[in-house]
């Protein structure tokens, strides 16, 4: 589901690199999805169900308050007017809440907001590089995008003017209105291209001399329908609206692309109400529909759902730095989560089932312990972003009786050791990796090993219990048990855990 930023969670040792939005449908970050004022407190509801005979933490996250709003207020694209209006009308008859639109250039209405946002709740650019802007400008906290545009020449279907070519736009008989680059997009980039062909200062003189610049792009549409100016540079999806109007594509305009966000504003004081209506204008069957049939070029969205549900599996070592997270996302967004932590090799188990069976309950996103238990479901996700990675330590009792200093201390006589059963549990399968390098995993299994569990949230318990003097596992596991147990650290590359997120490539909410 925004770009990700990054969680710091130090208290659990998790260092947290990032997961993003953006292609991206999950955001977790420092901030992560800021939590409203008026947001309460969310409802964990905790299931312990027995899987075959694995203790497996179920976790659903309900959304709390928010997102009762019945106003909002968006800045939007000129370019972006006629798809806007029709969807807050649709909006408003279905949902009763009143979209207050404002129009203009994007760079016009970014420094509005700016200098004056108030509580504006979203703003619509008709080029992602004012989104970006935006988020230097610590403006925005989401963005999702909508769909594509292309600057061509347009100009009357039935003009006797023959245009062509961006020569053409220099002749003395044509004159040319163009949009202005200091307020909106379109000028923008096409000041951008026109200078890399060697165009730019020349037609800038002729629409100065001879022709006229406007604020917006649907301003030079109309003076082109009307016969005010012969031709000018406006989008791809404009120039369709126009039934008027012809698009005259040129190779000097080809590498222009715009890609149209629709971003929340930190200023919302809803923001669960203002998602809303972005993930309801980024839908398929909802607002990508009419800009479909208004002829942009519309990007993936996902399936409208007033109130999402999404199934999130996890690896077990997440869960303590995930819970807080994943709470306030679901207060921010106005969704249920359903959680599943488990060891990650019973979690692939299950949905290599799930897949077999086309089961519509096949998790929606999905963080491993390691990239190793990735691998082998990584067919069914798109492509994973390294979240966090946590080390590989042993847990010893409190004052380590037996002396263990070091990965070979393991094999000493009446030692009792505890690891994870590689089959089934990330760090089990990292534990195997690392003593074979070491070259001994094979040998401790004969003697010292006790027991093998089925996920690492088993294995420190295994020494606070007695069961076991020694147990291979993450040091977030080991944080909670801190009175009863010391950290070994080991001194090698292998003996850290790196924590991927992916998102399903069948999931109907990827945003």
């Amino acid at each position: 589901m925004s770009a990700i930023q990054v969680i710091e969670t130090a208290d659990n040792r998790v260092r947290v690199m990032g997961i993003g939005r953006r292609g991206s449908h999950m955001r977790f970050s420092k901030k992560w999805r800021r939590s409203g004022g008026t947001l309460a407190t969310t409802v964990l509801a905790t299931v312990t169900v027995l899987v075959v005979l694995v203790v497996v933490l179920v976790v659903r996250t309900r959304r709390t308050t928010g997102g009762e709003a019945k106003e909002l207020s968006l800045f939007c694209a000129g370019a972006l007017r006629y798809p806007i209006e029709q969807i807050a009308r649709e909006y408003q008859r279905e949902y009763g809440v009143t979209i207050e639109l404002q129009f203009g250039g994007s760079d016009t209405l970014l420094g509005q907001l700016e200098v004056a946002g108030g509580h504006a709740d979203l703003f619509v650019p008709a080029d992602s590089s004012y989104t970006q802007l935006a988020r230097e400008k610590g403006l925005t906290a989401e963005a999702i995008p909508l769909a594509t545009m292309r600057p061509v020449i347009a100009a009357r279907k039935d003009s006797k003017t023959d245009i062509t070519s961006i020569d053409d736009l220099l002749r003395e008989d044509v004159r040319v209105a163009g949009v202005n680059p200091d307020t909106a997009a379109i000028g923008r980039l096409t000041r951008i291209l026109l200078q890399k062909s060697g165009h730019w200062d020349r037609l800038s003189a002729r629409i100065e001399k001879d022709g006229v610049y406007k604020p917006m792009v649907n301003e030079v549409a109309n003076d082109i329908k009307i016969g005010s100016v012969d031709a000018g540079i406006i989008w791809d999806a404009t120039a369709a609206q126009y039934p008027e109007l012809q698009a005259v594509r040129v190779p000097e305009l080809a590498e222009g692309v715009a890609t149209v966000d629709i971003c929340v504003l930190n200023s919302t004081r809803d923001p669960t109400a203002a998602l809303r209506f972005a993930r309801y204008v980024a839908a398929r069957d909802k607002g990508l529909q009419t800009f479909a049939r208004m002829h942009f070029n519309v990007l993936e969205g996902d399936v409208w759902e007033e109130v999402p549900e999404l199934t999130f599996f996890a690896g077990s070592v997440t869960r303590r730095a995930l819970e807080a997270v994943i709470k306030d996302f679901a207060a921010r967004e106005g969704v249920e989560i359903n959680t599943v932590f488990n060891g990650c090799g019973i979690l692939t188990g299950q949905m290599q089932i799930l897949a077999a069976n086309q089961d519509s309950r096949f998790p929606d996103t999905y963080m491993a312990c390691d990239i190793y238990y990735l691998e082998t479901v990584k067919d069914w996700y798109q492509e994973a972003v390294n979240v966090s990675d946590t080390d590989i330590v042993i847990a010893v009792e409190k004052g380590n009786p037996k002396a263990i200093r070091s990965l070979k201390d393991l094999l000493s006589p009446g030692v009792r050791v505890a690891v994870g059963q590689p089959d089934q549990c990330t760090i089990g399968a990292l534990t195997r990796r690392l003593l074979r390098h070491e070259g001994i995993y094979e040998k401790l299994l004969a003697t010292n090993v006790v027991a093998q569990k089925e996920t690492s949230a088993l294995l420190v318990p295994a020494v606070t219990t007695g069961a076991a003097d020694a147990a291979m596992a993450y040091r977030t596991d080991t944080l909670a048990e801190s009175d009863k147990v010391d950290v070994i650290q080991i001194d090698s590359p292998l003996a850290k855990a790196i924590q991927p997120f992916s998102i399903a490539r069948s999931s109907q909410q990827k945003q």
